[in-house]
């Protein structure tokens, strides 16, 4: 009987080899996906492209002609110094992890400089989600993606890099370089830096509660215009605004810098997925849709208002269109594209056309009117409209979850707050020690020759 039995456990053992090898094998270890991660990597010199030459051939257009060179210039030497910082200290702030009171508000130095991330390294973050949804493991995020680490960590510097050169138009043409240096590092460091860990990080306050944000209608929006509206109330107007825009020395210039942002914020939107996936198509889809409706309603406003469509009119509402749809971007269906893309355009158009000029606040480039206050709309939007027929974990108010607009509003005036106070201190700091507006004289001659010793254009008898 015995020698039975041992014949019998012998056989099951032998029999269930296999299946406990296929129960193995249907759920293989994390690896990096070569799809994923070739479009990642694409995705990140999207982002790349909206900064240079996008975004500075956009906001180059529109100032005078004898400060293009000054825009062009901060935009090049912020996507220099903000790659340095996000590698040496930036990344490990807004993504690390801290210990304490510290944990929910910033991350610590673990990453500092890349310590300790290797090449085959994957990436910490979920792909499947909509946001950055890794957990917590022994004070560290465990590493879940199916990409390279390295290559998040680029994606991700693209966005810290474009943020503060968003601000650049609040405060174009009157402001000296050595001042505006500094102060964008500061503010990359202590007010950037904390509200993507907020956000973003897997121990943010914000991420705990629940607050949505696909690609940065917080981090990126209403960051970029709070401080644009606080920076251009402290630095004054411009010696010869007089309540209303001045002339742009290049449109087809703001048109191609148009153009290439909408290109490249495909790469901002469909990207923070993080896969290639059909996530990735569906953020795709409602981006330009949002787009190209908010385009075409401001060109409609333009039409009716000033009798005639305009050109600079339809690249703001194109930009308005990209801004409003970032954080909904993974959350909405068709029905809230379009609805975010008509709402900013009215909304916009209004504080551009009437508030500001109401009000004096000298915005140059309109900063504050069209990421700031498409930001904040995106982002309670985001609230309304949140459909789970795109992601089935998420839902907002106008699909039964009035909480997750509650969530939303939450963040929004968490951000503006911050942001508003870091702003102004920093800028403070600034301006009583090194000084940042320029004098009536380097701003009557150009920035370009005064800040940088060049001129944009030659002009040959």
């Amino acid at each position: 009987m015995k020698k039975i039995l041992l014949s019998l456990t012998a056989f099951l053992t032998l029999f269930s080899l296999p299946v406990l090898a296929q129960g193995a094998a249907a759920v293989p270890a994390p690896k990096v996906d070569s799809g994923d991660t070739a479009w990642m990597i694409v995705a990140t010199a999207l982002v790349l492209l909206m900064t240079i030459p996008g975004l500075a051939l956009f906001y180059g257009g529109l100032v005078r002609r004898k400060n293009i060179l000054s825009v062009l210039m901060q935009c090049f030497i912020i996507t220099a110094v903000i790659s340095i910082e996000w590698v040496m200290v930036g990344y490990s702030w807004a993504f690390g992890s801290s210990k304490g009171a510290l944990a929910p508000f910033i991350g610590g130095f673990d990453w500092s400089f890349l310590h300790g991330i290797k090449p085959s390294d994957l990436s910490p973050y979920f792909i499947s989600h909509s946001q950055p949804t890794g957990h917590i493991v022994n004070g560290a995020p465990e590493m879940t993606g199916t990409i390279p680490h390295l290559v998040f960590i680029m994606f991700q510097c693209m966005f810290a890099v474009i943020t503060p050169a968003l601000i650049i138009g609040a405060f174009a043409e009157r402001i000296k370089f050595k001042g505006f240096l500094v102060f964008t590092v500061l503010w990359a460091l202590f007010v950037y830096n904390p509200v993507a860990h907020w956000v973003w990080s897997a121990d943010g306050w914000l991420f705990k509660l629940g607050a949505l944000d696909f690609a940065g209608g917080t981090v990126v929006h209403i960051n970029a215009g709070i401080a644009a509206l606080v920076t251009a109330l402290m630095l004054g107007k411009r010696r010869d605004y007089e309540g209303h825009a001045l002339p742009p020395h290049n449109i087809p210039f703001v048109a191609i810098g148009a153009a290439l942002l909408w290109f490249g914020w495909f790469g901002f939107n469909a990207g923070s997925g993080l896969a290639a996936d059909g996530l990735a198509g569906s953020a795709f889809l409602v981006t330009n849709l949002a787009t190209a409706t908010a385009a075409f309603v401001w060109a409609i406003l333009d039409w009716f208002v000033g009798k005639k469509p305009t050109v600079v009119g339809i690249c703001t509402g194109a930009v308005g269109g990209l801004v409003a749809i970032t954080p909904a971007a993974g959350f909405v269906d068709v029905t809230g594209a379009f609805a975010i893309g008509i709402a900013v355009a009215l909304v916009c158009y209004f504080m551009v056309a009437y508030v500001k000029p109401k009000l004096g606040y000298d915005d140059a480039l309109d900063a504050f009117g069209v990421h700031g206050i498409g930001g904040i709309l995106g982002a309670l939007f985001t609230g309304l409209f949140a459909t789970p027929f795109i992601q089935s974990a998420y839902s907002g108010a106008f699909y039964g979850n009035a909480h997750q607009f509650l969530i939303q509003l939450a963040a929004v005036g968490a951000t503006i707050a911050y942001t508003a106070i870091g702003t102004f201190i920093l800028f403070k700091i600034v301006q009583v020690t090194i000084g940042v507006r320029a004098t009536e004289q380097e701003e009557a001659v150009g920035l370009d020759e005064t800040q940088h010793a060049e001129t944009g254009y030659t002009y040959f008898d």
